[in-house]
């Protein structure tokens, strides 16, 4: 990447696909960001950048990348895939580059030192912990064949529950449809997976609205 082109995305600022970082510092939570652009839409992790967008780089930017890329090896899993690139920004300084793809075998997870995992997913400029109900939408997510469902009792409920609230959370839905939090999950989850559904991923709880296609439909 030429230096030109580097300096016209940090001035975009951080965003769904970009996370800036001055050093890399902590390379086990840098990792989250990672993980959550594999979960999500791909995205590039630009190290030697303040939050401020201030070009600052690194001084020994090859320690930094063997860092990283062995932070990545160990707390990632599955394994990603993903690319590193130096782009010089001074006689004595680089930026670090990791672009990460969208991932086919997703959700990723971040392992820590005593065996907790995690999955993140990126929403906006943030990486948030993926609750139980992304996690399913991703991992049977990952084939392209269709997803039916069975319309009844409680599908029906939810329909008239979303004509009035216009969004609806997995326990408002349980709740209402007077049904246990696992089968309101399940059939949220579903139906986001038959695309009558979208889920809107939030930093305290998920939202779930019908899916504009369906509306039309």
């Amino acid at each position: 990447m030429e230096l030109r082109l580097l300096k016209e995305l940090v001035k975009k600022g951080e965003g769904e696909h970009t996370e800036f970082k001055l050093k890399s510092n902590h390379p086990e939570k840098i990792v989250r960001e990672v993980v959550a652009f594999a979960n999500t839409g791909g995205g590039k992790l630009f190290v030697g950048i303040g939050d401020d967008k201030t070009i600052k780089g690194l001084k020994d930017a090859e320690e930094d990348e063997f860092t990283l890329s062995r932070a990545i090896d160990k707390y990632i899993f599955p394994k990603i895939s993903y690319k590193k690139e130096r782009v010089p920004v001074s006689p004595d300084r680089d930026v670090l580059i990791i672009t990460v793809p969208r991932s086919i075998d997703k959700p990723h997870y971040v392992i820590d030192d005593t065996g907790n995992r995690q999955a993140y997913i990126r929403v906006e400029d943030k990486s948030l912990q993926a609750s139980r109900e992304m996690k399913e939408i991703m991992r049977r997510g990952r084939g392209e064949r269709d997803i039916r469902f069975q319309y009844g009792d409680k599908e029906e409920k939810l329909m008239k529950l979303l004509d009035e609230k216009k969004s609806v959370t997995v326990d408002l839905f349980a709740t209402v449809a007077g049904i246990p939090r696992k089968i309101a999950s399940n059939t949220l989850v579903v139906m986001v997976l038959a695309r009558v559904l979208e889920v809107h991923p939030q930093e305290m709880i998920d939202k779930f609205t019908m899916s504009m296609a369906y509306q039309s439909n």
